[in-house]
C-alpha cells in the first residue's frame, strides 16, 4: 500500500516540478536516479520513465567516467557535505552543454545516508560569453603588446602605471616590473615637474575629458624625446572614475624632420632675398643710370658752355629738374614698398581725387585707351597719403595701357564693402587687355618682378600699390584671366573725419627776408645745399653738423626756426627737438629726412620735410611752422 503525501510533500512537489531552468532530482546511495523533474527533461533530454533507476553516470562524459568523477563527486558530498563544479555534461542525444552542478547528501534523523539532491543547471550561453569576452581581451592583451611604437598603459586615479606595454618600455627604457607602482611623473623634464604640469595633465584630461600635447619627456638612461602625449579618463559601468589611459608617440624623428623642413625653407627663402636685391641692383641700377646720364651730361654740358644762349640753357635746366623728379619718384615707389617712407596723410574725398585725377591719366593712357570712371557716389573720405594714392592709380593705369597695346577700355571704379573690419572703399582699376598666366599672377606683387623688356619698367608698380595699401591700412587684390584683361584693387579704411585743408599757395612760396635758420645736417654737400636754397630765399642760415652743435649755437642765438635731418651720428633729430621744445618752447623745429623708420615718432607732433626738398617745400614748411609757434599751445612733455 502507497503511503500518501502530506500536504507539506504535495506542495514541495509541485514547487519542484514547476522549475524548468533546473535539473532537481534525487539519487539513492549507490547514485541511481529516483526523482525527475520537468526541467531535468527539458535539458537533459530523458523522460521521466527513461531515467528513473539509471545510474547517474549517463550524464557525464567519457573521459569524465573514466575518471571516475562521478563516484568521486558523491564521495565528496557525503564525506564534505556538499560537491559543486562546472564542466561538460552530455544530453540523451550526445549532445554537449556546460552545467553547473550541486550535490548534497540527504540523511535520516539518525543520520544514514538516504540519498543526495543533485541540481544542475545548463550555463552554456553564459560559459560562451565569458569565453568569448576572454578571447577578446586576450586579443586585446596581445594587440596592446604587440603595438611597439606607441607607449599605451594605465594610470591609477593618482596617476601612478598600473600595466605596461612593450612599446613603452621600448620607447622610455623601463622594464615592467621596474614602473608599475611608479608615478607617471618621472617621465616629465625637471622644469615640467617644478612647473606642476603631470598635475595639470591629469586635472586637465578629467576635467575636459581629454589632454593632448606635444613636449620634450625623459627615458631611464635621462636621455630627452620629443613625445606627442594623449590622457583620456577612464570610467567603470557606474560612471566612477577609477583611472586614465596614456597613450605617448615618440616623435622626435618627425620634429626633426619638421625642423629641417623649416630650415630648407628659411634657406630658400634668404636664396629668394638674396635673387630679389639681385633684380633690385640690376634694376635700379639699369633705371638709374639712364637717368644720372641725363644729368650728368646736361650739368657737364652747362659747365663746359658757359656762353650758352639763354633759351638752350633753359632747356638743360628744365632737362634736370624733371629728370631729377623722375629719380625722386623711382625713390619714392622704393620707399614705399619698403614701409619706410613717413606718410603725409591727408583726409580726401576718394571719387573727387580720381575725377581729379582723370584728365592726367586720360593724357598719360593715349587716345587708343577709352577710360571709363564708375564711382560710387557713397565712397566717401580715406585717410591716406594722397600723392601715394595718385600714383598707385597711375602705376595701375600704366600698367593697363601697357597690356592693351591695340587700344581698349580701362575702368577705374569705387565700392563701398561693409565686412567684419568695418567699412571700406574699393578702387579698382580694370582693363580689357591681354591677361596674365597663372605663373605670372603670381608673383606679380613681388618687388622687381616684371614681363617688360630691359629698360622698359622696373617692376616696382604692382608693388608700390602693394606697399602703399599696406602702409595705409588696406590691401591691395589682383586677379586676371588670359584674354579677358586684369583687375588690380585697392582696399582703403573709410574715414567720418573732415577733409583737410589745402595750404594757400602764397604763403609757401616766400619767407619773411632775414629769417634766422639753424641748418642741423650731418652730411655736407647737403648742408651746402641747403644752405644755399635757404641763403637764396632770403634767410640768414647758421649750420651745425650734428646735435651737440647745434644745442651749443642755441645758448649763443636763438634763430626763428630749426630745420634738423632725423638721422645724424648720436643725437637724433627727434632727440634733439626734445632737447628744444623743453629748453626754448617757442622756437619752431622742422624735421627733415629721405626716409626713416624713426620719422612715425615725431611726424604727428613736428612738421616734417622730405628729401629732396626744393626751395617751395622748405618755404612752405618754414612758414608753418613759424606761424604755428606763433599760435597758444600746450606743451606736451618730451
Amino acid at each position: 500500500m502507497e503511503l500518501e503525501n502530506t500536504p507539506e510533500e504535495q506542495r514541495l512537489q509541485l514547487l519542484v516540478n514547476a522549475v524548468t531552468d533546473y535539473a532537481i532530482y534525487m539519487l539513492d546511495p549507490a547514485g541511481r536516479v529516483s526523482t525527475w523533474n520537468p526541467g531535468a527533461q527539458r535539458f537533459k533530454g530523458y523522460t521521466r520513465d527513461e531515467i528513473l533507476g539509471k545510474h547517474f553516470s549517463a550524464f557525464y562524459t567519457d573521459e569524465d567516467r573514466q575518471s571516475e568523477l562521478p563516484a568521486r563527486a558523491l564521495r565528496i558530498a557525503a564525506g564534505e557535505g556538499r560537491f559543486e563544479a562546472e564542466g561538460w555534461r552530455v544530453r540523451k542525444d550526445g549532445t554537449r552543454f556546460w552545467a553547473h552542478v550541486v550535490i548534497d547528501p540527504i540523511r535520516a534523523d539518525d543520520g544514514t545516508l538516504q540519498g543526495f539532491a543533485k541540481i544542475t543547471r545548463d550555463i552554456t550561453s553564459r560559459r560562451e560569453q565569458e569565453i568569448a569576452l576572454f578571447e577578446s581581451e586576450q586579443r586585446f592583451r596581445l594587440l596592446i603588446q604587440g603595438v611597439r611604437d606607441c607607449a599605451i598603459y594605465m594610470l591609477d586615479k593618482d596617476g601612478s602605471v598600473s600595466n605596461w606595454n612593450a612599446g613603452a618600455e621600448l620607447i622610455k627604457g623601463y622594464s615592467r616590473d621596474e614602473i608599475v607602482g611608479q608615478h607617471f611623473s618621472r617621465f616629465y623634464t625637471e622644469e615640467d615637474r617644478a612647473a606642476g604640469e603631470p598635475a595639470r595633465a591629469l586635472a586637465t584630461a578629467l576635467g575636459e575629458g581629454k589632454y593632448e600635447r606635444e613636449a620634450w619627456r625623459v627615458r631611464k638612461d635621462g636621455s630627452l624625446f620629443w613625445a606627442h602625449v594623449l590622457i583620456d579618463p577612464i570610467y567603470d559601468e557606474h560612471g566612477n572614475h577609477v583611472g586614465f589611459a596614456k597613450v605617448t608617440r615618440d616623435a622626435t624623428e618627425r620634429r626633426k624632420a619638421q625642423e629641417e623642413l623649416e630650415e630648407a625653407r628659411a634657406a630658400l627663402a634668404q636664396a629668394q632675398k638674396l635673387q630679389a636685391l639681385g633684380e633690385l641692383a640690376g634694376g635700379v641700377a639699369h633705371d638709374f643710370n639712364n637717368l644720372m646720364t641725363i644729368i650728368v651730361g646736361a650739368a657737364d654740358f652747362l659747365q663746359r658752355k658757359p656762353d650758352l644762349p639763354s633759351d638752350k640753357r633753359q632747356k638743360y635746366i628744365e632737362s634736370i629738374h624733371s629728370t631729377g623728379l623722375r629719380a625722386t619718384k623711382l625713390t619714392d615707389q622704393l620707399l614705399a614698398f619698403s614701409r619706410r617712407r613717413p606718410l603725409q596723410l591727408e583726409v580726401v574725398d576718394v571719387n573727387s581725387l580720381i575725377d581729379a585725377l582723370s584728365e592726367i591719366l586720360q593724357r598719360t593712357l593715349g587716345s587708343r585707351v577709352r577710360l571709363e570712371l564708375k564711382l560710387d557716389p557713397s565712397a566717401g573720405r580715406v585717410e591716406v597719403d594722397s600723392a601715394q594714392l595718385d600714383n598707385a592709380i597711375l602705376n595701375a593705369a600704366v600698367n593697363a595701357r601697357d597690356a592693351m597695346p591695340s587700344g581698349g577700355t580701362l575702368t577705374i571704379s569705387t565700392h563701398v564693402q561693409t565686412d567684419a573690419n568695418g567699412q571700406s572703399v574699393r578702387v579698382s582699376v580694370t582693363d580689357t587687355g591681354m591677361g596674365m598666366p597663372e605663373r605670372v599672377l603670381e608673383r606679380a606683387f613681388d618687388p622687381f618682378f616684371t614681363t617688360k623688356g630691359v629698360g622698359e619698367g622696373t617692376g616696382l608698380g604692382l608693388s608700390q600699390i602693394h606697399g602703399f595699401a599696406a602702409q595705409a591700412g588696406g590691401h591691395a587684390e589682383l586677379s586676371s584671366e588670359e584674354g579677358r584683361g586684369t583687375t588690380v584693387t585697392i582696399i582703403l579704411p573709410t574715414t567720418d573725419k573732415k577733409l583737410t585743408e589745402a595750404e594757400a599757395e602764397s604763403a609757401a612760396v616766400n619767407l619773411p627776408s632775414g629769417t634766422r635758420i639753424l641748418l642741423v645736417e650731418d652730411n655736407p654737400q647737403v648742408q651746402a645745399f641747403g644752405a644755399e636754397l635757404l641763403q637764396d630765399l632770403g634767410c640768414e642760415v647758421r649750420c651745425a653738423s650734428c646735435g651737440e652743435e647745434a644745442l651749443q649755437a642755441l645758448s649763443d642765438e636763438l634763430p626763428d626756426a630749426v630745420l634738423t635731418d632725423i638721422v645724424m651720428p648720436g643725437m637724433s633729430g627727434i632727440d634733439l627737438a626734445g632737447h628744444i621744445r623743453a629748453a626754448h618752447p617757442r622756437v619752431p623745429v622742422i624735421l627733415a629726412t629721405g626716409y626713416s623708420e624713426q620719422a612715425a615718432k615725431g611726424i604727428r607732433s613736428l612738421p616734417i620735410v622730405l628729401k629732396p626738398y626744393s626751395g617751395k617745400d622748405l618755404a612752405t614748411a618754414i612758414n608753418a611752422a613759424i606761424r604755428r609757434a606763433g599760435e597758444p599751445r600746450v606743451h606736451a612733455p618730451t
